[in-house]
């Protein structure tokens, strides 16, 4: 099966409306932005939003009318606060009205863990006591051995993880490193798995460092050779943060209309990644390459 494929066919084969899609399991880090900006273009609707935390992805998403429903611990600007979208959505209904499922950042990684494992939920001691312990995500349950009372965390099972890393071969199997968030545990879970790349490598590099090879080749159905596209999140050896448009955009979204503003310019606007990289512009994205090489030790994979 061909595997390689560009971000449109991706989305378009992978992601329906109604999907359950986890992403931006990096944290801060190795968000897919683009993916999520092809997901808008092609207008999916009733999306179930799975993370820990999305930065502004989820915010972006929601105010463009993608979004049924949030799994996640947090949603808003890492970088200057809360999302305007978000709250627009959850006091004012607009533009759609938003089911929320909360978690802490523990709970997603056991949920997603759970259905990485086959089971149907983990337990942990954490979260009793707080003000949502009590929702339908979570039970009180004894723990055989102990008799300890615990928390059941039910497992979650996307339709589809969308990740972006450092480099991957035709097959899928890719190269990750830096901040992981629930990386892994996400590509185990999902039912299907869309990988998007820095680079796109040749199997022989792969082998040469396998313990970086996080996420194996028969998990994954999609494979997008996507330099930057991760911006404006940081992909480590790549891409840094761009925070000038992380702040940008929270200054043009505290309104309605400022944030239509946006979508319009940097998204339904244009046709493609490369023509958002073209928006972006050759100047900023040299800037935002890393400088120079930080190389660990070598190691010797003899036995």
């Amino acid at each position: 099966m061909q595997k390689v494929c560009s971000l449109p066919e991706a989305i378009s084969k992978h992601v329906q409306d109604g999907s359950a899609v986890v992403m931006g399991c990096g944290l801060e880090s190795l968000i897919p932005f683009a993916a999520g900006y092809e997901m808008i273009r092609q207008r999916k609707k009733n999306l179930t939003l799975i993370c820990p935390i999305s930065d502004m992805q989820f915010d972006i998403l929601i105010g463009a009318g993608c979004v049924k429903k949030v799994i996640a611990a947090w949603v808003g600007n890492v970088a200057a606060g809360l999302g305007h979208n978000f709250r627009r959505a959850m006091e004012e209904g607009v533009p759609n009205p938003l089911e929320i499922e909360e978690h802490s950042n523990f709970t997603i990684g056991l949920g997603l863990k759970a259905a990485a494992m086959g089971v149907s939920f983990l337990p942990t001691k954490t979260v009793r006591g707080s003000d949502f312990s009590a929702s339908k995500q979570f039970r009180a349950v004894r723990c055989p051995f102990t008799d300890d009372e615990l928390l059941a965390v039910r497992a979650i099972v996307p339709d589809v993880a969308i990740l972006h890393v450092q480099r991957a071969d035709s097959e899928g199997n890719a190269h990750v490193w830096g901040n992981l968030g629930v990386v892994v545990e996400a590509a185990r879970a999902a039912k299907t798995v869309i990988v998007t790349c820095e680079e796109l490598v040749d199997h022989d590099v792969i082998l040469s460092d396998p313990n970086r090879t996080l996420i194996q080749g028969f998990l994954v159905s999609s494979v997008v050779h996507l330099p930057f596209g991760s911006h404006p999140s940081p992909t480590q050896g790549y891409a840094r943060r761009d925070n000038d448009f992380y702040f940008d955009y929270h200054e043009k979204s505290r309104t309605r209309e400022g944030f239509q503003r946006w979508l319009q310019k940097w998204v339904l606007d244009v046709k493609n990644h490369a023509g958002y990289l073209a928006e972006l512009g050759e100047d900023r994205v040299r800037k935002l390459k890393p400088e120079g090489n930080l190389f660990s030790p070598p190691v010797s994979f003899n036995l």
